[in-house]
């Protein structure tokens, strides 16, 4: 798919396309400043990241993932986490529900049926058809591939809790918006609620796969 890229250039014009057309976002970025690009390679080791993340405060799921590369190796590959029964993935931190589901990520990556290197090329509701589709991924968890790994500008992992109270911060209201409601509130930021995303973590403090201590604060529907 060839779309603008939610770094660089792509995400300097859109949040400029955001602040003109809506005031709250022009004086949070003047106040805070924009936020930086949170782009990760695509592939399975982010997959497995964005697994790991789930339901974790950032520091957590960093101490973990940095185990799993110790363990592993760096990158994580799939055969390299096939090869190792779930015992092994236990000992790093992962509790036994998430070392299954890795593993089946990892057979999902190995027997074809998710296949990485295309998913660049499928719409986004397909990208997210196809990751929903394995045990312990949702929608969520697609839609934050999505973003960080294939830069995709207008998607919007509505389920997230730091987004719901970064768009509450932003509003000045004192209710987290619904994960339904927030996706019609920010129907007019389209096409650019990639960047919108961005701006509403970067007042939250922090977003998923980030290394600082605040709290990832996500949800997944297939939980």
């Amino acid at each position: 798919m060839t779309e603008p890229s939610l770094d660089g250039a792509g995400l300097a014009a859109a949040l400029a396309a955001l602040a003109e057309r809506d005031r709250d976002i022009a004086v949070a970025l003047d106040r805070f400043g924009p936020p930086a690009p949170r782009r990760r390679p695509p592939g399975f080791a982010t997959l497995l990241r964005i697994l790991v993340a789930q339901q974790l405060s950032t520091r957590a799921a960093a101490a973990i993932w940095a185990r799993l590369e110790r363990t592993l190796g760096a990158p994580v590959e799939p055969a390299s986490l096939h090869a190792v029964d779930e015992a092994v993935l236990c000992a790093t931190g992962l509790g036994r529900r998430k070392a299954a589901q890795a593993r089946a990520l990892a057979t999902a990556a190995l027997n074809g049926r998710l296949p990485l290197e295309a998913l660049d090329r499928m719409a986004d509701e397909e990208v997210v058809a196809r990751i929903a589709a394995l045990p312990g991924f949702g929608r969520w968890s697609a839609e934050i591939y999505l973003l960080f790994a294939l830069g995709r500008i207008d998607v919007f992992p509505a389920d997230d809790l730091a987004l719901r109270a970064g768009y509450a911060r932003l509003r000045g209201i004192e209710q987290r918006p619904s994960p339904r409601v927030l996706r019609a509130l920010v129907q007019p930021w389209a096409p650019f609620r990639g960047a919108a995303a961005l701006v509403l973590w970067h007042l939250h403090g922090a977003a998923t796969l980030d290394a600082g201590p605040s709290p990832a604060a996500t949800e997944d529907r297939a939980l």
